[in-house]
């Protein structure tokens, strides 16, 4: 007994790592098999107060009154079979009385669920009125499944107090190991949960921070000013992309830089991340590395977009700007740095082949003021995220699906709020044909404005850096679906678009497009709503973002690169850098 310390079962010592970090020591348990390695290893530690019951249902009736009376939550653990059954009359008088009680269920692998196997029950479905979250904690196996332990136990247990409390539900599996020799529980990340009624962490005056912006709701002028405000206080910068729709003075689109596949400028590194917002489909600057993040947002859920999150803020993002907001003196050397970044990236663009991405460059700082912009996901977003647009110019994305098939009935629809404004919706051609039916809707107004970027494909699985690009011209039957809707026609759609009362125009060439281009872009709605089509090729898209993501390239690094290359054939295997070479010869 005395050799005797935690179980080797990694999922069951983060459990135990965070009832610790958030406090919980009160246990009762139940005697079975299934879950020896959960009380074995919490009997070892003194941490621990430990009660016992035989009787499952009498258990966690137990659990509501200590939990009532103490004010503290308590742990429930059972075996596997019907034991968990009998928590069921328990946790109902918890779920009504909002009392904390964490019932933990141990299971074998819930693969064996429906197979027959002895004292295996199917646990997946729970009454509504048990428990108010329910998770599954399974085996660990990588790192991946690490965090999402994490995050499942961290979840749980602020469910125990969030918005009144109540029961919880853990199914824990397990594999039965009889290892308990490990003397340390890990350092489980512990993930605090503060409203506005709560204490707030210290931000320190030293720390190096920045505030990301996912697609975003239209700002309000307070919301941008508290912003403003925090970002003076703080040095700080705000990372957006144009779904993120923040235009306050602190704004970086920062994309282009973080596309750079050599020698990017440095970033300084940022001690904490303020993220606010929902999904980004800016993917590059979803790269950005912080020590911590806090997530602000008035849901208050655990959304761990960079795997590094400290706090969440159940509050409306002015509340929590102006709480950390001063009045030190207003800082903006951050701000330059970035932006100085950006310059010396940009001023290295060489010149584009005719693509999404040479579109974009031209067409950006010329969108009429106070129109809108929507865009096409992935190429056409990602292409536009290299450069800015007019600050009076809003712009959106479908990213909350990130689904292909409804753009232009976004745009349709957004644009009939404002009929006297002008509405751009900039999209590729399998975006453009599976939502073609919009257009013939009797509603479509003067102020639409579409431009059809028909590289005849998805253009997307054959950028060089995506993995459809190794089949080559292969990928077309099936992975990029080429060859539908006319195969590039260039009467389809003309004919489509005329006789559904749209000015049409179309564009093969660089020339060609600056000789329309002016005319849809002119400010002020016109007799007719516009259709520009523009044909492009595949290979000049991804040649196109190859030579922008590689611009700040060296002779040194092509040096090495063919170094690699020569290593790869002569000595075999894999190789990424001269390093590895170096460590292959030694070897």
């Amino acid at each position: 007994m005395d050799n005797l310390c935690y179980t080797n079962e990694l999922h069951v010592l983060t459990l135990m790592a965070l009832l610790k970090a958030h406090g919980i020591h009160k246990v009762i348990a139940s005697p079975g098999t299934t879950n020896v390695v959960l009380i074995a290893s919490m009997q070892q530690d003194p941490f621990f107060q430990m009660y016992s019951s035989v009787d499952e249902r009498s258990a966690a009736y137990m659990a509501c009154g200590l939990a009532a009376e103490s004010g503290e939550p308590v742990v429930l653990s059972c075996t596997g079979a019907t034991a968990s059954r009998n928590y069921i009359p328990g946790l109902t008088e918890a779920y009504y009385r909002k009392l904390p009680v964490i019932a933990i269920t141990s299971t074998q692998p819930i693969e064996k669920v429906g197979h027959l196997i002895p004292q295996v029950i199917d646990r997946s479905a729970m009454p509504k009125d048990i428990v108010r979250l329910s998770v599954t904690l399974p085996l660990i196996k990588n790192e991946d499944e690490v965090w999402n332990c994490e995050i499942k136990v961290n979840q749980i247990l602020q469910a125990l107090k969030r918005h009144g409390g109540g029961p919880v539900h853990i199914n824990l599996e397990t594999a039965y190991s009889r290892d308990f020799s490990v003397k340390k529980l890990p350092e489980a990340r512990f993930i605090g949960r503060i409203t506005c009624y709560d204490e707030f962490p210290e931000l320190p005056d030293d720390s190096r921070v920045a505030v990301f912006v996912g697609s975003h709701r239209v700002w309000t002028k307070e919301e941008t000013e508290a912003l403003d405000e925090f970002c003076a206080s703080h040095n700080a910068v705000v990372f957006c992309d144009h779904t993120s729709g923040y235009k306050g003075k602190y704004r970086v689109l920062y994309a282009l830089v973080k596309a750079q596949s050599y020698n990017q400028p440095l970033l300084p590194e940022i001690d904490i991340l303020i993220h606010i917002g929902e999904i980004s489909g800016d993917y590059y600057s979803c790269g950005i590395t912080a020590k911590q993040v806090w997530r602000v947002s008035e849901d208050g859920e655990i959304r761990d977009s960079f795997r590094k999150l400290r706090y969440v803020f159940e509050m409306p993002e002015c509340y929590f700007f102006r709480h950390y907001s001063t009045s030190a003196t207003q800082n903006d050397a951050f701000l330059k740095l970035c932006r100085e970044n950006y310059k010396a990236v940009y001023k290295h663009l060489p010149e584009l082949p005719f693509s999404n991405i040479w579109i974009a460059q031209q067409l950006s700082s010329r969108l009429p003021e106070n129109s809108v912009l929507h865009l096409g996901i992935l190429n056409t977003l990602r292409s536009w995220n290299f450069f800015e647009i007019p600050s009076s110019v809003q712009s959106f994305c479908n990213v909350g699906g990130f689904g292909i098939d409804g753009d232009m009935s976004s745009l349709i629809g957004a644009s009939l709020a404002h009929p006297e404004k002008l509405y751009f919706g900039i999209l590729g051609d399998l975006a453009f044909f599976y939502d073609i039916n919009v257009m013939g809707n009797h509603h479509v107004g003067k102020n639409v404005r579409i431009m059809l970027i028909n590289n005849g494909r998805g253009t997307e699985f054959r950028n060089y850096n995506h993995m459809g690009s190794m089949f080559g011209d292969d990928a077309d039957a099936y992975i990029a679906a080429a060859g539908h809707y006319g195969n590039k026609s260039e009467e389809l759609v003309r004919h489509y678009a005329a006789d559904l009362g749209f000015e049409y125009m179309s564009a093969s060439s660089k020339e060609e497009f600056e000789a329309v281009c002016p005319h849809f872009v002119t400010a002020g709605v016109t007799d007719k709503p516009m259709l520009f089509e523009v044909f492009t090729d595949s290979r000049d898209e991804s040649d196109a973002l190859q030579a922008l993501s590689t611009c700040l390239k060296t002779d040194k690094d092509v040096k090495h690169e063919k170094m690699v290359e020569t290593a790869k054939k002569v000595l075999g295997g894999s190789y990424k850098t001269v390093n590895d070479i170096y460590r292959k010869l030694k070897s």
